[in-house]
């Protein structure tokens, strides 16, 4: 089959590799028909190289049809069209009883001291082949798969993958009050959808950041009040405040994490932790390892006392320092994690009708062939060519 594989830092390439077989008699296989690039892909691309191999198969945002069945599979058929949460979960230990499919105990990476194994991911979540391919071997056929309608594009239902889980966890963790508040820092596909499930839930104002105009005009036409970085600057928070009665909003959503602009010195030690021999780089992340951490800072700033903070961007730093006095002396709440797939799939399934609230059937910018995939990387991160949300066709 082909499938995108990563080679070394931004270079990713699509290769022709073995078939994926079952393992275990709850497997499946599927034969990818959609399947996204994510901006965690990006931290594959250009950070986490000293956890990955070369020929590891990335991507992690993938639905298809069920082509081969574990005899003990009773769950899904060949023939049924289904989605794969990024979340490797069993869906029946302690924690994915509990909503938390993001640490399932049955995939946890004890190796890292990590949670859930995930799709298409390094060492420190299980290393396993992801759903930027031909075919994808999944396991826990029976609890895993989400089965969706024919009809419908695929547009309409690949998001529950990741994007839309993420981005509702993103808002249900923020607690906004009804007709309350909230800024998204970070209008990638994550913030332009959690600004949508805002607006949807019942936010009275919703406030987008970012840098770019194509996504900034994109949220704007959603009805979200957007605030260009680049024109404010350190002046945004103050911009948020005249906004909000001089307060700050209820709730922050980072939807950035440590991709933000503006720390040299972060930005800095990401680039030399690329340029030192893997085991050297593992050791430096693991201990010592900060993030640019713009976008948390000014998130803190921006929110008013008394309020939330919601985290979905991701972190990788160990020793990231937090303004503690600050975040005690606002009395800020602050939520984070991978998103918990499968405990959100009930909710959201009802809002992918025709009626089509969140407007998932335009949500992607670009559709490209797999072969295409690493000129779609180099693009998504150069936020060129009005990219948001680029889905592949194996």
């Amino acid at each position: 089959m082909r499938a995108l594989t990563w080679q070394g830092k931004r270079d990713v390439r699509v290769e022709t590799v073995p078939d994926p077989v079952i393992q275990d008699p709850t497997d499946i296989i599927v034969r990818v028909t959609s399947t996204g690039v994510c901006g965690s892909d990006l931290h594959l691309y250009e950070v986490l190289g000293p956890y990955l191999d070369a020929g590891d198969i990335l991507g992690h945002e993938a639905m298809g049809i069920v082509e081969v069945t574990g005899p003990e599979v009773t769950a899904v058929a060949p023939g049924d069209r289904v989605v794969i949460p990024f979340n490797v979960s069993c869906g029946t230990c302690f924690m994915c009883e509990k909503g938390l499919h993001s640490q399932c105990e049955t995939t946890q990476v004890k190796e890292y001291g990590t949670g859930a194994s995930l799709f298409g991911y390094t060492k420190l979540y299980g290393q396993v082949p992801g759903g930027q391919a031909e075919l994808m071997w999944v396991p826990f056929g029976n609890t895993l798969p989400i089965k969706v309608p024919e009809g419908p594009q695929d547009d309409r239902f690949v998001y529950l993958s990741d994007v839309l889980p993420t981005a509702w966890q993103a808002v249900e963790y923020a607690d906004i009050p009804p007709g309350g508040s909230v800024t998204v820092l970070g209008l990638g596909p994550i913030g332009d959808m959690a600004a949508r499930i805002a607006l949807h839930r019942g936010a009275g104002l919703v406030i987008g950041v970012d840098l770019v105009h194509e996504r900034l005009a994109r949220a704007a036409a959603r009805g979200v009040q957007v605030l260009d970085l680049g024109r404010y600057g350190k002046d945004l928070p103050q911009a948020v405040r005249d906004l909000t009665d001089g307060r700050g909003t209820d709730a922050v959503i980072d939807a950035v994490g440590m991709e933000a602009h503006g720390a040299p010195l972060g930005k800095a030690g990401q680039w030399a932790t690329g340029l030192l021999p893997d085991a050297a780089a593992r050791k430096l992340m693991e201990r010592a390892g900060i993030d640019r951490l713009t976008a948390l800072f000014t998130a803190i700033d921006v929110v008013r006392r008394g309020g939330t903070i919601s985290v979905s961007g991701v972190y990788g730093g160990a020793a990231d320092p937090l303004p503690l006095l600050t975040l005690f002396d606002k009395q800020i709440q602050l939520r984070m994690g991978q998103a918990n797939v499968k405990r959100w799939v009930p909710d959201i399934l009802p809002l992918l009708g025709d009626d089509d609230p969140l407007g998932v059937d335009g949500f992607a910018t670009h559709h490209l062939p797999l072969e295409d995939a690493p000129e779609a990387y180099a693009t998504f991160q150069a936020k060129a060519d009005g990219m948001v949300k680029t889905l592949l066709r194996p």
